[in-house]
């Protein structure tokens, strides 16, 4: 067990993983340091330092039930973040995120003649991976090592004909900011139809800690009948976490499906859950 003063993205992002197959056990303190590889009191410390509410309380976020309440009254705090103006209300680290259609031109004949930088880093979420071209990121996954060059390949299948190179220190300063490690605005390039570019821009006004089903955001958008087109483009969403796709759930209000793993976007929900009821606590 390690004696370090340190603990890293990569062993909270573990012990996240781990409690969202395990947080219906209530695991103890010691059980969650022992995941961690850390003392008890070094890990109460870190997790809180680094999520914003004790290891306990995180646990009792993971029961989502705070995503079954939301959706019934979801469609007014949807209104109001849209009645606001505001692009990705109360969104984690208060990251502020751009996004914009890339011309034909920049991507020169769907990517080709365009290089790309690519690069893994850690996250609160396990190893992430982000794509960037010189103006902004324009593809962020999440997957374990096992699965990086599937990852990697998926993701570059949605970027045409561009070429990847390997260059984690180009793509170091977006995912310190990504994940609140640096301060700064974060420019997202998409390149997408009209119809996707309009449900991510829906999805930024998603606010953090809350949910909408796929019906709820078809509706806000001027579609009844459009919650299966709509579910398309969030699962086209190529900047996961960025543009919160995580935030859209079924009608049930169960997590259903999600490009990289329904463990991992439990464990994004409860993340922000958790951070936002912090956050309403101080302010009370």
């Amino acid at each position: 067990m390690t004696t370090s003063n340190e603990l890293g993205d990569g062993r909270i992002g573990r012990v996240l993983t781990w409690l969202s197959a395990h947080y219906g056990d209530q695991p103890t303190l010691e059980q969650m340091a022992q995941v961690a590889g850390v003392s008890p009191y070094h890990f109460q410390r870190k997790f809180t330092r680094n999520v914003g509410v004790s290891p306990k309380k995180f646990v009792q976020f993971m029961t989502l039930d705070h995503a079954k309440r939301s959706l019934a009254d979801e469609a007014s705090v949807l209104d109001a973040a849209y009645d606001a103006g505001l692009s990705g209300p109360g969104r984690l680290h208060d990251l502020f995120v751009t996004h914009e259609a890339m011309t034909p031109g920049e991507w020169k004949s769907a990517g080709a003649g365009l290089t790309l930088a690519y690069g893994w880093h850690d996250s609160p979420f396990g190893d992430c991976l982000i794509i960037a071209a010189p103006r902004g990121v324009c593809g962020l996954a999440f997957a374990d090592k096992p699965s990086r060059d599937a990852a990697l390949a998926d993701l570059a299948g949605r970027l045409g004909e561009a070429q990847l190179v390997a260059d984690r220190g180009a793509t170091a300063p977006y995912a310190d900011m990504a994940f609140g490690r640096a301060s700064g605005d974060l420019p997202v390039l998409l390149r997408g139809t009209p119809f996707q570019l309009k449900v991510w821009e829906a999805l930024l006004r998603i606010p953090s800690g809350a949910v909408v089903s796929y019906q709820q955001l078809a509706n806000s958008l001027g579609m009844p009948n459009g919650a299966r087109a709509v579910g398309a483009a969030c699962g086209s969403n190529p900047v996961s976490w960025l543009i919160p796709c995580h935030r859209v759930l079924r009608a049930s209000g169960l997590i259903g499906g999600y490009r990289w793993a329904p463990e991992r976007k439990r464990v994004i929900l409860a993340w922000e859950a958790a951070r936002t009821g912090a956050t309403h606590e101080e302010a009370a």
